[in-house]
């Protein structure tokens, strides 16, 4: 199975969550969602990441029934193309800063 530039998946050699940024063959190049050094899995230690994974690893817990977030979300599936899906998962991770990250801090 490939991966789409900006998927997140587990490395299942460690455990660790990763967003894919590229690939070459049979190998995947990833990063820590956060950032940081790059390193390569092979295609066949990585599946992709649980919505409970992403959500504990605090990336992109889109809301039930916010409007915005469902359309922001079925953007960035049917983006095609490495900078089309690039920018939408931008905007859906922007709005879900600006709109979510806040709630429940108190």
């Amino acid at each position: 199975m490939a991966y789409r530039n900006g998927a997140f998946v587990v490395d299942t050699r460690e455990g660790r969550i990763a967003q894919v940024i590229g690939s070459d063959g049979g190998r995947v190049q990833v990063r820590r969602p956060d950032g940081g050094l790059e390193w390569e899995v092979p295609l066949t230690a990585l599946r992709l990441a649980t919505a409970e994974e992403r959500a504990a690893a605090g990336l992109r817990p889109y809301r039930d029934g916010c409007e915005e977030c469902m359309a922001l979300e079925n953007a960035r599936r049917a983006a095609t193309g490495s900078e089309e899906a690039g920018k939408a998962s931008a905007a859906a991770y922007g709005h879900w800063i600006v709109a979510h990250s806040a709630e429940g801090r108190n």
